[in-house]
């Protein structure tokens, strides 16, 4: 193991090299630690250091429920609300301008870090010949309180503020580590494709990032008046009146997350309803982002999107609740509107599993096909459907997140998700998608020798499914499809 020495804007920073990838990880984009009067704020430049950063330890994770750790680390990480770092990994090569992916994880807004072990960058870039880089965001009441409804002090949407001062950074500083900052793509999973959905739209991201992947994850925003309502529910309680906001300022990390907490149990029966996410706000996310896209917003960036087959199956267990119809009917009004949703009823007969096919659907699908056709027009869009699975029951779905040991090439994190052995076909199906990934982060077309993929257009809706072999689909499940998200004329 060796050292290397690389010199930011803001001070030097030492990383390692192993097994032909350079590494650093924990270096801050902004000033820490975003506590005390910082808390609720939005992020500023970091400040610059005289001697030599050590990094070749992560930064603290931004603060979350801890017993959901263990899923993700064998030792946990320490929690802090200095937690704005990222990681670079670059491959152990003396090329430079190399394409740069920028990793922002999921988690629902709530849980996850760009640290976890799946994330690792190391054979992407090796793989590659690419930079990745993960970071951190506030997560949660950290990074998702919408607290400008009270007082013009504050800004809304701080973890989208976040990742859009990373990818800043990245502009800033990739460079020194042999990236091309104009050759950025932007590439996440679930609550990380929502915020790539936010940036492309969010004025703060403009020009920070050339092209787009979004995973399982597409356009999901609240209203300025849900964003307020969520608050207030919020301080209430904490017992904090919305003029008394100052006080939000000592209570503990802890107390903020049993509050969060709190609010997600009493509002149980809201179900697919995310408490802490990106919220429509003049200053920051000023239209709902498919609005946006479709209104040109994200002209001219290439967009690779798609979705797993079974979202849903990760969410729900055989003993999940089966919600009363009053339930499910003011779901599907609450995603559709009310005459769509009247359209769409018969597809959800009350059962376990139409729950988990409306999840899959109206969460995951039908976002994506919308996103998909609104860039479509303004720029080339690619569309997958990941299918493959493993064989033995319970994990006999393609479940949400079951593509990212594949993307990551992390083919352990897949034993540790999926219980299942890490097989040739495995091996190549991973091979697959790392090499249309990063073709695409090269060229701005995923296309590759092995594999011809068309783009997508609203004609013809061409969708590459990922299985262990690999197919071409004409508007997969089209007539569901036409009932949850009919276009001119059908």
């Amino acid at each position: 193991m060796t050292h290397q020495i690389v010199t930011t804007q803001y001070g030097k920073v030492k990383g390692t090299t192993e097994n032909g990838v350079h590494k650093w990880k924990g270096i801050p984009y902004a000033k820490p630690p975003p506590v005390g009067q910082w808390r609720f704020k939005a992020p500023e430049p970091p400040e610059v250091w005289e001697d030599v950063l050590d990094a070749t330890a992560y930064g603290p994770i931004c603060p979350q429920p801890s017993d959901l750790l263990s899923l993700s680390y064998t030792e946990l990480p320490r929690q802090s609300e200095d937690c704005l770092y990222v990681n670079v990994f670059a491959p152990d090569t003396p090329s430079q301008n190399l394409p740069v992916m920028v990793w922002i994880h999921g988690g629902a807004f709530y849980l996850g870090a760009g640290s976890e072990p799946l994330y690792d960058g190391s054979k992407l870039a090796a793989q590659g010949e690419v930079i990745v880089v993960t970071l951190n965001y506030r997560l949660g009441p950290f990074g998702f309180l919408h607290l400008s409804s009270f007082d013009e002090a504050y800004s809304d949407n701080l973890g989208l503020l976040d990742q859009a001062a990373a990818l800043k950074w990245v502009r800033e500083n990739i460079s020194a580590f042999g990236g091309d900052p104009d050759n950025v793509t932007v590439f996440g999973e679930s609550a990380g494709g929502m915020s790539i959905a936010a940036l492309l739209a969010m004025p703060a991201a403009k020009g920070l990032f050339q092209k787009a992947i979004m995973e399982s994850g597409a356009s999901r925003t609240m209203t300025k008046e849900q964003a307020a309502s969520t608050s207030a529910a919020f301080l209430q309680v904490l017992g904090i009146d919305e003029g008394q906001l100052d006080k939000l300022h000592t209570v503990s990390a802890e107390d903020l997350l049993k509050a969060a907490d709190q609010l997600r149990i009493a509002e149980k029966e809201n179900i697919f309803q995310l408490f802490f996410q990106p919220a429509l706000d003049p200053k920051t996310l000023p239209e709902e982002p498919e609005k946006a896209i479709a209104e040109g917003a994200a002209s001219g960036i290439p967009l690779l999107i798609g979705t797993t087959r079974d979202e849903g199956y990760l969410f729900f267990t055989p003993d999940s609740d089966v919600h009363s119809q009053e339930t499910l009917d003011a779901a599907l009004e609450y995603l559709l509107g009310k005459p769509l949703a009247e359209k769409a009823a018969d597809l959800y007969p009350r059962s376990l599993e139409s729950q988990i096919h409306m999840m899959t659907d109206l969460l995951f699908w039908r976002p994506a096909v919308a996103y998909a056709s609104a860039q479509s027009h303004y720029a080339p869009v690619w569309m997958y459907r990941f299918d493959w699975h493993p064989e033995k029951p319970p994990y006999n779905k393609a479940f949400h997140a079951l593509e990212l040991p594949f993307v990551f090439g992390n083919l352990d994190g897949l034993e540790r998700m999926a219980k299942t052995e890490i097989t040739d076909e495995v091996k190549q199906l991973s091979h697959t998608i790392q090499s249309a990934w990063i073709t695409f982060a090269k060229t701005g077309n995923p296309s590759t020798e092995a594999v011809n993929w068309p783009a997508y257009h609203e004609e013809t809706r061409e969708t590459l499914i990922l299985d262990s072999e690999i197919t071409i689909e004409n508007d997969p499940e089209s007539e569901k499809r036409q009932k949850l998200f009919p276009s001119k004329g059908e």
